[in-house]
């Protein structure tokens, strides 16, 4: 069962059911839909995201989506997730950044909950290290 976690605020009207979907459709293409994991997707505005890829990033561009995997640091090379003592393999975070995700949707001339899936579904691929 994959859990995600989604954290926006009310003024960006977010379709969920999308951002789920497009996990669970990540899980299942790469056949580990019967994982414990969690993802964690954040919604938010221009100023937070800029400040993330400032401290993050540093190259100064529009992101619509960031990635942080949540990564063991390990010497060992054979080792990669942290697998806690409860089970639940937590993956990382998506960010997703409401106002460039209306940008890039209107420049795509694509509806915007097929933006959002096609930007989660890529951040989903970057947690699981197959993009």
């Amino acid at each position: 069962m994959v859990n995600v976690l989604i954290s926006t605020d009310s003024r960006y009207p977010v379709n969920r059911k999308q951002i789920r979907k497009a996990v669970v459709d990540t899980f299942t293409k790469h056949e580990i839909s019967d994982s414990t994991a969690e993802v964690s997707v954040a919604v938010v505005g221009e100023r937070k995201m800029k400040k993330l890829t400032e401290i993050y990033l540093g190259d100064g561009k529009k992101h619509e989506i960031l990635t942080f995997p949540f990564e063991e640091v390990s010497t060992h090379r054979d080792r990669g997730f942290v697998y806690p003592p409860d089970g639940v393999l937590r993956l990382g975070d998506i960010i997703l950044c409401w106002p460039y995700v209306l940008e890039a949707a209107a420049a795509d001339d694509i509806m915007v909950d097929d933006e959002v899936y096609s930007l989660t579904v890529h951040g989903a691929e970057h947690l699981l290290g197959t993009n």
